[in-house]
């Protein structure tokens, strides 16, 4: 049995005054085409969870945060690869979020999230979010 890759990924679930959570389309090839996903990415070696969020959100968004705090973490096995994520709640940023990358945003209410249209490892994150609000 062939051993899967293992990824360690920082996610951000930015949240606007009106409640509002942003998510970001999934771009590329492959079987994720066309879902969306609280944005981040790897957290490369040498570098903290919050370093990579910060990375990888200026990199995706064009924002530097400013305000931050650990929401949960998870750890997902796909067909092809594992992936443990720390999601992390994003209060406060600088500018205004855009996708660098060509990607679609959505600012959606946190009770009209729908799991459906996000990554699967993204589903518990949407029902603790739900919880929450």
């Amino acid at each position: 049995m062939q051993e899967l890759d293992h990824f360690d990924v920082a996610a951000g679930i930015l949240c606007d005054a009106k409640g509002r959570i942003l998510i970001a389309e999934r771009l590329g090839g492959g079987p994720f085409h066309g879902l969306w996903e609280f944005p981040g990415g790897k957290i490369v070696d040498g570098e903290s969870a919050p370093q990579a969020l910060s990375r990888e959100l200026a990199e995706e968004l064009g924002i530097e945060i400013t305000e931050y705090s650990s929401f949960m973490n998870l750890r997902h096995e796909y067909d092809d690869r594992i992936v443990t994520i720390e999601f992390f709640l994003v209060s406060e940023w600088n500018s205004d979020p855009i996708g660098r990358e060509g990607q679609e945003l959505r600012w959606v209410p946190a009770d009209l999230l729908n799991a459906g249209e996000l990554l699967p490892a993204d589903v518990p994150v949407v029902a603790a979010l739900k919880r929450r609000h």
